[in-house]
């Protein structure tokens, strides 16, 4: 945790807060170190921009939450708009 954290700028309790959000979970190593992929690590990032800006961060794990939905659905009629 405390790489991902230094990758982000941001410390580790800041990373717990968002899996206590349920914001992201991570996998966790045989010796319980927390394992965060690439896309959890984008959504940190985001979550730490919204929070840097003076958004709570209830509110901004809903913000990404919902930005994550708008684009996969962006996502979806693409493909459906390529098949016909």
């Amino acid at each position: 945790m405390g790489r991902a954290a230094e990758m982000l700028g941001t410390t580790p309790g800041f990373l717990r807060s968002l899996d206590e959000a349920k914001l992201i979970t991570p996998q966790r190593s045989e010796g319980g170190h927390r394992r965060y992929s690439r896309y959890q690590l984008r959504l940190a990032a985001r979550a730490r921009e919204l929070v840097d800006q003076g958004t709570a961060l209830e509110a901004a794990c809903r913000i990404i939450i919902l930005e994550d939905q708008l684009a996969e659905a962006l996502r979806i009629n693409e493909e459906r708009d390529k098949q016909t």
